[in-house]
């Protein structure tokens, strides 16, 4: 059996090499901060000194950082970082400002849902609209008008926003809900035309179902689609109705007036159906306001 006194001496000898790691760690001013921050004794702290040592560099890594994209430490977007709990000693990982901004805006993004349009509009912001040309104050007076009255929850018609190609129809749109969004409330944008290509996908119908009960929907492009009977009679009409009978609020955009989406939505490869064209032009009128923008092309 080993004799005590060499136990003690091996003890004493580790403890001596403790003391001399945390001292030269203590010469860092970053490590030295944390430590002080405890405000525990040295002794326990000693026999942290390497744990402690990578929180300070992680630390270090978090006074230089200017963002989520290039952060070094172990988790991207939290720093290693000593807690005291009940007198002693111990570690977790917190966030950073940065990541719990990113959490907050992917959040706000879950809000607004997009099928087939492009990614880009996920940014839209009614402070990035712009607002120098007189030929779009009416559309922004409009939305302006909507926000404060939906945070109300007075119950509210959509628009049906027709205008020339690339005068930022859906921009304007996909920024009120983005806005929208930020308080909690659920939408969704659909590209009309290529939904309609997906009728036979095997998601289609559950996609479609999201979309006919979220709170605010944007019919994207309307006017633009290849028109058959069938996608008018059996997806947009029973659609329309459904919205109308819930009363839940829709948008539309188009380059085409509502007389000149009443005579596409007349004409199919089935031959003329004015009525029902009409039946639903009725209802998209039932639904919404109609405006008309006329601007630059923002997309040359």
């Amino acid at each position: 059996m080993e004799p005590l006194g060499n136990k003690i001496n091996l003890y004493n000898f580790q403890k001596i090499d403790l003391n001399k790691e945390y001292k030269k760690a203590l010469e860092d001013p970053v490590f030295k901060k944390l430590v002080e921050k405890t405000k525990l004794d040295e002794e326990e702290l000693e026999n942290y000194t390497s744990m402690l040592e990578e929180c300070a560099d992680e630390y270090k890594n978090c006074m230089k950082c200017k963002g989520l994209v290039n952060c070094p430490n172990r988790i991207k977007g939290h720093v290693y970082f000593p807690v005291v709990s009940r007198g002693h000693l111990g570690f977790e990982y917190k966030s950073c400002k940065y990541y719990e901004k990113d959490k907050k805006a992917r959040k706000i993004l879950d809000n607004v849902k997009y099928f087939n349009v492009p990614l880009t509009l996920r940014d839209a912001s009614i402070s990035k609209i712009h607002k120098t040309d007189k030929n779009r104050y009416e559309a922004i007076m409009w939305i302006g008008e909507f926000l404060s009255k939906y945070e109300e929850g007075e119950r509210q018609k959509g628009l049906y926003l027709h205008g020339n190609f690339g005068c930022g129809k859906t921009y304007f749109i996909a920024a009120l809900f983005n806005e929208l969004a930020k308080k909690g409330h659920k939408s969704a944008i659909i590209f009309w035309p290529e939904f309609l290509r997906q009728a036979f996908y095997d998601d289609f119908k559950d996609k479609y179902e999201e979309i006919k009960k979220v709170p605010l929907l944007l019919i994207d492009d309307i006017g633009a689609e290849n028109l058959t009977a069938w996608n008018r009679d059996e997806i947009l009409c029973p659609l329309l109705q459904y919205r109308m009978d819930e009363g839940l609020t829709t948008f539309f955009t188009s380059n085409l007036t509502l007389e000149n989406l009443e005579e596409h939505l007349a004409t199919s490869k089935s031959g003329v159906d004015a009525i029902k064209a009409g039946r639903i032009i009725a209802r998209i009128k039932q639904l919404t306001t109609s405006l008309e923008m006329i601007s630059k092309n923002l997309r040359k």
